[in-house]
């Protein structure tokens, strides 16, 4: 990168076969980079020309086709959405063809005695975090009740249980439980009993159940609803126990007996979930889920690259991490693929990115429509551009497994699900799937916030963070000014840790999360 004094402007080729390099300050009209004088001003975070492009050559960044020149394109200009239009391209995708430079360590479990609630850095020591160890043998790195609605017509009930229970000072007599976490969302009847919609409402609703997070849950529904209830215990043999309740509102009389209902249940529950306590638990009982939203130019150079680090620090440790979002991969499909050794887990990503090219083609649009006006203005021109950058939260290591969305994650170290790119959507799916700490970048200022798992947000630039302080939990706008990513990426391992072991994040500071559960809707309403 090239950084001269402060006052001239910096800019970065990102690799020797791009023929565009990267303003990582404005420049003015007349700057000259490399010999080439910008033909106008070039805001921050977007791409100028370095030599003269065809019209239809393809135009790369990260040394990756991005797009094609829609008209020749001269030496200085501005390269963006006006000149520089989507095609994808069928990039060669050989499965297990690239090194991958991490694998997991065997080894991580070891220790689990230890007092410290993270290793230092440079010690040889297994990385622990201070987490709630379940019955089942699962970790928690918070300690919830959840009350969970089969359907929208007892979100009321569900609100109205959790604020009573704050309101009143029940929760405030046991500081070891985290909070009431009403799971209210917009559908559960107006469906078919089965198919895809009902299936990943159902998922979607078990793995908050049963997710390391959950001390414990009461389950709320009306009654009459399509999701029924009694079903949803009998497909996994579930009977209501001290951790576990569930009733009806036709069933307990209408809605005030229900919360009546629901309190008492609290009542009785809480001691035992709040009896809990932290232990040391290795850093290989840790699920992150990787996300980004608000996505600019910065991203796939500062905070993703960044977070990717961290993976493959988690990842040596034996943990696990979750990159997702289909549509934000699209792309870049083809270097995944070159990272796994599986060629049924390459067939299972080529599927759902089949699957997608046509979901996307029934509803008359492109996988092009992602990239938001907010991304554009950032720097981003096409999906191409985007996803290439945010495949890069999932650092270097070899991909494992493919899940469908909001499946039970069992595989160790990097996966891959399905989920569309809207963030409380993907990241609901995580969550379900086992997620119990989440890290999300953003270059725009996303204000987001998950309950029952923590999410710490990385800013992709110094401006933003100083902006968004409040929200903003680590920037990693520093690279700009000479931080290596892989110290970064050491910085938000040790984060992880910390968090994981109980230090509230921004948005838990600022109470987001109560209305973070959205499920993918797909299929007829009726």
């Amino acid at each position: 990168m090239k950084t001269p004094r402060s006052a001239i402007p910096r800019i970065v080729r990102l690799h020797p076969e791009d023929a565009i390099l990267i303003a990582i300050d404005a420049l003015p009209a007349g700057f000259t980079a490399d010999g080439i004088a910008a033909a106008q001003q070039i805001p921050r975070g977007h791409k100028m020309a370095l030599r003269p492009i065809s019209a239809g050559e393809p135009i790369r960044k990260f040394g990756q086709p991005i797009g094609i020149a829609a008209k020749p394109i001269a030496a200085g200009e501005w390269v963006h959405d006006h000149n520089c239009i989507f095609e994808h391209q069928e990039l060669e995708a050989q499965v297990g063809t690239a090194a991958v430079s991490v694998s997991a360590s065997a080894g991580a479990g070891a220790g689990a005695g230890a007092s410290a609630s993270a290793r230092p850095l440079g010690s040889n020591a297994p990385a622990m975090f201070q987490g709630y160890r379940r019955g089942n043998g699962s970790a928690g790195t918070r300690n919830y009740v959840g009350v969970l609605t089969s359907v929208n017509c007892s979100a009321t009930v569900a609100r109205y249980i959790a604020e009573e229970a704050h309101r009143s000072g029940l929760v405030d007599k046991f500081p070891g439980v985290d909070g009431i976490v009403p799971i209210m969302h917009s559908t559960g009847c107006g469906m078919a009993g089965s198919g895809g919609g009902y299936d990943i409402l159902d998922r979607c609703l078990w793995g908050y159940a049963a997710n390391p997070n959950m001390g414990g849950v009461l389950m709320v529904g009306l009654g009459c609803e399509v999701l029924q209830i009694e079903r949803f215990k009998k497909e996994r043999s579930l009977g209501d126990s001290e951790t576990f309740r569930s009733f009806t509102i036709q069933g307990e009389g209408g809605t005030k007996k229900a919360v009546d209902t629901g309190l008492a249940a609290l009542e009785a529950m809480l001691p035992l979930v709040a009896a809990a306590k932290r232990e040391p638990i290795p850093a290989s009982e840790l699920t992150v889920g990787l996300q980004c939203g608000g996505s600019d130019g910065y991203s796939g150079i500062t905070a993703n690259p960044a977070l990717g680090a961290a993976v493959d620090l988690l990842v040596q440790q034996g943990g696990t991490a979750i990159l997702s979002e289909t549509p934000e991969i699209y792309g870049a499909e083809h270097l995944l693929i070159r990272r796994m050794q599986d060629p049924a887990v390459a067939g299972d990503l080529l599927d759902v990115i089949r699957w997608w090219e046509s979901y996307v083609g029934q509803h008359g649009g492109s996988m092009n429509n992602n990239p938001s006006p907010g991304n554009k203005a950032g720097g981003i021109s096409t999906i191409l551009e985007k996803s290439l950058g945010a495949a890069m939260k999932g650092g270097t290591t070899g991909v494992t497994a493919v899940y469908r969305y909001a499946q039970q994650v069992k595989r160790k170290g990097l996966v891959f699900m399905d989920t569309p790119g809207f963030d409380p959507v993907s990241a609901t799916g995580q969550v379900a799937g086992g997620a119990n700490l989440i890290c999300f970048t953003t270059g725009r200022g996303s204000a987001y916030g998950c309950k029952p798992t923590p999410s710490l947000k990385l800013s992709t630039t110094t401006d933003l963070y100083r902006r968004m302080e409040d929200d903003m939990d680590i920037n990693c706008g520093d690279i700009l000014d000479g931080i290596s990513i892989a110290d970064k990426g050491k910085e938000i391992f040790e984060s992880m840790l910390r968090t994981a072991s109980g230090e509230r994040t921004k948005s838990e500071k600022l109470g987001y999360g109560d209305a973070e559960f959205v499920p993918w809707q797909i299929g007829a309403v009726m």
